[in-house]
């Protein structure tokens, strides 16, 4: 019998993240007693710390890029002032925005009880939450992850910055120094630069390891031109206070010094004390291992968002889990996540996004391939906004079957639509081909690219003896 301390829910959710809020959300209005568990922030890191601050701050950098770049258009300008402490109220102000569509108003709103306490498994079926005991059909972890802080000697004696932490900056870094050239690492180095600080990026491999080279190489060439001094596949022996990075040369150390320090070396997931081991929920350093439903070990706990062992850690892919999850928790469809077709972006300028298999993935499955390449300086859109730079590659398999597609450039998010759409829906290269689109837009170039890949059948010479064959009957 439920007591005053007790609650009786369908699902309960730990974590008011972007996947948290989701399940509760739908839950709520699909009419499921649903729990909401968050002793911290509700939108969790996306809006407070993620997704919506950094997309604001590099949103400021590239009007401060666009003012320097003026010139090519005619366009006489001055160099521009960047007033920091106001950026930081820009940031602030665009969280406030979003924030009372995450908030615990409007989830009580929609029939949530939310419990603003942290909340720990204290049996299979149980978790506790500060005075409140909540019995659930179905729980669903989604506490995020948290930055990762690698094993750099004396790191621990220097006052660093996070992602989680540098959106409180007020004041510009005078020599911004970045451990770990990732999508995170990459973003920050290119927006502080465009700010006017000066920025030294540092990383044990080449920037963006996880992408296409041929994709980051111009963007390595524009970090490049815009003075960020790369220091890749560098060893950083250690960390000093004052910030410096000491990193192996030739021939011995070379220091590098700074104002601030930004360690962006990825993220850990945050499932430290939850009770996993009294819930029957099987983890590791990476992790918590699900099933394609979502599933964990107990059957009747499901993981979402960051905390998942090798999922992507999108706020997108926790979101399409987030509707597994309620599919196979409330309406017990036995419906399975595809999380190896989750499109992704590095919001640096250019930019870079892809989906599904890339060349080399696909020689490595033993795929018979094709690979399409359109550069950009044959889009008139791009030639009109002086941004031919970068290219869009498609992996084509047998019969036309688009099986990925990898793009570099500026403001390729805005192609991933129909791209993503083709590569999740199995669907040919002639479903992008056979597009009708306006022109001029950057869009054609998707179509352009998929029409390449019937150009031998369509102009060669097979087609033209089939072509004066039919004019001979007239």
């Amino acid at each position: 019998m439920a007591t005053a301390r007790s609650l009786e829910a369908d699902i309960c959710i730990l974590g008011a993240g972007s996947g948290g809020l989701s399940v509760a959300a739908g839950a709520a209005r699909m009419g499921a007693r649903t729990v909401l568990i968050e002793a911290d922030r509700m939108g969790g890191d996306c809006l407070h710390t993620g997704c919506v601050p950094s997309k604001s701050l590099i949103a400021a950098a590239a009007v401060a890029g666009t003012i320097r770049e003026a010139g090519r258009f005619g366009i006489r300008t001055t160099a521009p002032e960047v007033d920091f402490a106001a950026v930081g109220r820009h940031l602030h102000e665009v969280i406030a925005a979003i924030a009372p569509h995450d908030s615990e108003a409007r989830f009580e709103g929609l029939g949530v009880t939310v419990i603003r306490a942290r909340g720990r498994f204290l049996a299979t079926d149980r978790v506790g939450a500060g005075e409140r005991e909540v019995r659930a059909r179905r729980f669903v972890i989604a506490t995020g992850s948290r930055p990762a802080v690698p094993p750099v000697t004396g790191l621990e004696k220097v006052d660093f910055l996070t992602s989680d932490t540098i959106f409180e900056l007020t004041e510009r870094p005078g020599h911004l120094l970045v451990l770990g050239a990732g999508p995170v690492g990459c973003e920050l180095a290119q927006a502080f630069r465009r700010l006017g600080a000066e920025v030294s990026l540092f990383d044990l491999g080449p920037i963006l390891p996880g992408e296409d080279p041929e994709l980051v190489a111009p963007l390595r060439e524009r970090l490049l031109a815009e003075r960020i001094a790369l220091f890749e596949r560098v060893r950083v022996l250690r960390a000093e206070p004052g910030p410096a990075l000491v990193v192996a040369a030739e021939g011995g150390e070379r220091r590098v010094p700074g104002t601030h320090l930004l360690v962006a070396a990825g993220r850990r997931p945050a499932i430290e004390d939850l009770g996993l081991e009294e819930a029957g929920v099987r983890h590791g350093p990476e992790g918590i291992p699900v099933d394609r439903r979502m599933r964990t070990s107990n059957r009747r706990v499901y993981a979402i968002g960051d905390v998942v062992a090798g999922a992507p850690r999108f706020t997108h892919a926790a979101a399409y889990e987030a509707g597994i999850v309620l599919r196979n928790a409330l309406l017990r469809l036995p419906v399975r996540a595809g999380l190896g077709l989750v499109p992704r972006v590095v919001y640096t300028e250019p930019q870079i996004a892809g989906i599904g298999l890339t060349e080399t993935e696909a020689e490595a499955r033993g795929e018979r391939c094709e690979v399409i390449r359109v550069p950009f300086t044959e889009n008139d859109r791009a030639r009109t906004e002086r941004a031919e730079e970068g290219l869009i590659k498609l992996v084509i398999g047998r019969r036309g079957r688009i099986l990925g597609a990898g793009l570099v450039g500026s403001r390729v998010d805005d192609l991933m639509a129909p791209i993503a759409m083709a590569v999740q829906q199995g669907a040919r290269a002639s479903a992008l081909a056979g597009l009708l689109l306006p022109y001029p837009t950057r869009s054609e170039i998707v179509k352009r690219a998929a029409g390449r890949y019937y150009e031998p059948l369509l102009f060669g010479r097979g087609m033209r003896r089939l072509v004066r064959f039919l004019s001979w009957l007239g």
